[in-house]
């Protein structure tokens, strides 16, 4: 099964942003949302349930030190991306 990934506006922004702030983990960034894409619950992205003000949302790994958050639509096959960054900017 294949998951439909969502961009939003907002999240194409911050992503826009991350990426130039940290053109170095480019590589590490399309092949975390080509993987989430494909097999979201594959270990490596370490995906794992959100608390507190991010209840709701998921996060991924890109690698150990930034993340992703995600809302995963179940019902629809689809995955939203909410926000790309570091460890504290991302929660």
């Amino acid at each position: 099964m294949t998951w439909q990934l969502i961009f939003t506006e907002q999240y194409n922004r911050r992503a826009a942003k991350f990426l130039k702030r940290h053109p170095d983990v480019e590589s590490q960034y399309v092949k975390t949302l080509e993987l989430l894409e494909f097999h979201p619950h594959h270990p490596s992205l370490r995906l794992h349930r959100l608390s507190g003000k991010l209840e709701g949302l998921q996060s991924i790994s890109i690698n150990m030190r930034y993340r992703i958050t995600i809302e995963m639509i179940i019902t629809e096959s689809e995955i939203v991306l909410i926000n790309v960054g570091d460890h504290d900017t991302v929660y």
